[in-house]
């Protein structure tokens, strides 16, 4: 009942209408933070440059890296610690296992860690996979946007460091003392350890892989999006897919379709300031979504007190419940991939690129909200 409950709400408000939670969304953190202004997140930002030249030129099977459960000594670094009250993983049966994963990259040695959120028991393994390379501040987004819909749904989350090391080694150097990536790694490690987490002789052993989206956000979504063109390149050691569709969130940056479906969802912060104009396409090589939703902060504030507190917010911080909506569009990504389900298109917000009538590049109502993209009932 719990889940048919989150997945008709999700799915309802797709169909519904949004609007901007009116005003001041969600300013960055102090010093400018992750996505704001002269942040590594911003509009078009990705800290890790252009395409990696690193990406080889023809289909490449990547080697499986070695992996071991860690636990110890002392406590596990907590990434996923924003989550829905009441809602957390003990309500839903899940449990967190953390590995360090070895191998070679860009013709150096690395050792990184990765994180599985699983149900307790197997047989409620939907056979999906959302995985994510961790925000460079140390947080798994993506689990924590959709931490309800991923394991209301059986979903598994995996996270991937391939930056950010120094949040392990600051909260407990002796456990963590041993990690070591570069920026020029990313690529074949978000590779190498996807391909992992698919094996049979992964970390997930005997639970079968159906399907594995990226996802990412802000900085992390910077990552994602640099990796999108290695999307064909880069196979398991069998020659198969690593990763089935791409979601960057809280970017706004122009990201050219793969080969494989794409959702892009750019906050406020992104669209007040113009964002991505790549439109929509269902054949293959152009499955393209862009999803704008007013309202949507950059950050998510609703249930991140533990990281984001009204001192680092000029304005009062949203509750607009950012995870519901980064939600629907996971699960039209899911679907499209596992299912061939082709999502609905949805209109942009509407930008007049003239300050002199409203303040803003973005086309206001009455109200102050923004005119366009997907409506919602926290606006309306």
């Amino acid at each position: 009942m719990r889940r048919q409950t989150f997945r008709g709400f999700a799915i309802a408000l797709v169909g519904a209408a949004v609007l901007v939670i009116g005003s001041q969304a969600l300013q960055a953190q102090r010093g400018g933070g992750p996505g704001g202004p002269g942040g590594p997140g911003g509009p078009g930002a990705n800290p890790f440059g252009g395409v990696d030249p690193l990406i080889p030129k023809t289909p490449t099977a990547v080697p499986l890296p070695t992996f071991r459960e860690v636990t110890g000594p002392g406590a596990m670094y907590q990434s996923a610690t924003a989550q829905w009250p009441g809602h957390d993983k003990a309500h839903y049966g899940y449990e967190e296992h953390e590995f360090f994963v070895s191998g070679t990259a860009a013709g150096e040695p690395y050792a990184t860690r990765l994180v599985i959120r699983r149900p307790a028991n197997a047989a409620r393994f939907s056979g999906i996979v959302v995985a994510e390379p961790m925000h460079p501040i140390g947080g798994a987004h993506a689990f924590e946007y959709n931490s309800v819909y991923i394991m209301d749904a059986g979903h598994v989350g995996a996270e991937i460091a391939t930056t950010g090391l120094n949040n392990f080694t600051t909260a407990n150097a002796e456990r963590y003392k041993e990690l070591k990536t570069t920026a020029a790694q990313a690529n074949e490690v978000l590779a190498q350890v996807g391909a992992l987490v698919r094996s049979a002789n992964g970390p997930l052993g005997a639970l079968p892989v159906r399907k594995m989206v990226l996802w990412g956000t802000s900085a992390s979504s910077g990552i994602v999006s640099r990796y999108m063109p290695a999307s064909g390149i880069y196979q398991t050691p069998q020659r198969g897919r690593i990763y089935d569709g791409f979601m960057p969130t809280s970017n706004g940056a122009q990201i050219n379709p793969v080969d494989v479906p794409t959702i892009q969802v750019p906050t406020q912060h992104e669209f007040s300031r113009v964002a991505t104009s790549q439109q929509d396409g269902d054949e293959p090589g152009k499955q393209f979504r862009v999803y704008e939703f007013p309202g949507l902060s950059h950050l998510m504030s609703r249930n991140n007190g533990a990281r984001v507190t009204q001192a680092d917010c000029r304005y009062p911080m949203s509750q607009f419940p950012l995870e519901a909506y980064m939600s629907v569009a996971l699960h039209h990504l899911i679907q499209w991939v596992d299912k061939g389900t082709v999502p609905p298109k949805a209109p942009r917000v509407v930008m007049d690129m003239w300050t002199g009538n409203d303040g803003s590049l973005m086309q206001l109502d009455e109200a102050g909200n923004a005119t366009g993209g997907i409506r919602n009932p926290y606006v309306d």
